[in-house]
């Protein structure tokens, strides 16, 4: 199934592993050209009308982002790169590259798949989930495949890399890459992988257009112990404010629009944690209220008040 891979990547797959190895801020590369050309343009040509069904965020809201992980089901060009995903041959070669053996294909695309983004769509800076939420594997890479014929920078939507998020100078991408059309990024998924990408904001006369990528992640049974995390889910920071925000500035309509866009998403995002807290709550009462917990409870209450008092007496 290689074949499908331009040939020229096929050929250079040293120097793409010395390129992720030494990746800032964290391990990655950024191949051009990474598909067969004639497949890609393929790809581009199958790729799904924009369908608000699919563009619901984590919270069950309506937004400008559709993702549609069933990829087999889009045409013939998507089932080929499905199974280019799992085969054995791409996984033996995405080893290769990142130097991470035992990669895994993730067959439900959880998170994955054919992604759309809409003007003034944007993605705030984020760590992914770290576990298969049904096999509980590790996350290890994101394959991006960038399907947009034409595209500038200046329109945003640029995936960047972040150092740290948290603090002025880490929030500032350490990369920006320009999501043009068989354009690939590998990069590994961590405790400090933090990606996204700006506000898209096109022309008048590119309304048109949107922001088309396929996303694939890879998974190992295993993970070195200093790379493991406790189980979580994608992590958000919000941007800070643009620069140029400052005392003594006279702030436009659209930075007035930024601030309100920023302090609305704050707000929605206390409300999900909120709410999750909640749940939490009422998961963790609803254990320490059955009958099963008050009995074992009872049961071991003189093994734990014999320990109590032996450390009392310390």
């Amino acid at each position: 199934m290689l074949e499908l891979i331009h040939a020229g990547v096929r050929d250079g797959t040293a120097d793409l592993r010395q390129r992720f190895t030494t990746g800032q801020p964290f391990r990655h590369v950024v191949i051009d050209k990474f598909l067969d050309e004639v497949f890609c343009r393929d790809l581009m040509g199958e790729f799904p009308v924009f369908d608000p069904g699919h563009a619901l965020n984590e919270r069950g809201e309506a937004g400008r982002k559709s993702a549609i992980p069933d990829l087999a089901r889009l045409g013939p060009a998507y089932q080929r790169f499905d199974r280019m995903m799992r085969s054995h041959e791409f996984l033996d070669w995405t080893s290769r590259v990142t130097g991470i053996a035992g990669l895994l294909y993730d067959p439900d695309y959880v998170g994955g798949g054919t992604h759309e983004n809409l003007d003034g769509q944007e993605l705030d800076s984020h760590v992914d989930f770290n576990y298969h939420p049904r096999y509980h594997w590790h996350r290890r890479l994101n394959l991006i495949v960038f399907l947009n014929p034409e595209w500038e920078a200046a329109w945003g939507g640029c995936l960047e890399l972040l150092r740290d998020p948290w603090t002025a100078n880490g929030a500032q991408p350490s990369k920006a890459v320009v999501p043009l059309a068989n354009r690939a990024v590998i990069f590994e998924t961590n405790e400090v992988s933090w990606h996204g990408f700006r506000r898209i904001q096109l022309p008048a006369e590119k309304q048109a257009l949107s922001r088309r990528s396929i996303a694939v992640y890879f998974y190992t049974r295993e993970r070195p112990a200093a790379e493991t995390a406790e189980s979580h889910g994608t992590f958000y920071v919000q941007r800070p404010l643009s620069d140029h925000i400052r005392a003594g500035y006279t702030l436009c309509d659209q930075d007035v629009e930024e601030i309100q866009a920023l302090l609305e998403r704050r707000d929605t995002q206390i409300k999900f944690l909120y709410e999750r807290e909640l749940k939490f709550s009422r998961l963790f009462n609803s254990i320490t209220q059955s009958r099963s917990f008050r009995l074992g409870a009872m049961l071991t209450w003189p093994a734990r008040a014999v320990k109590q008092m032996l450390r009392g007496k310390r």
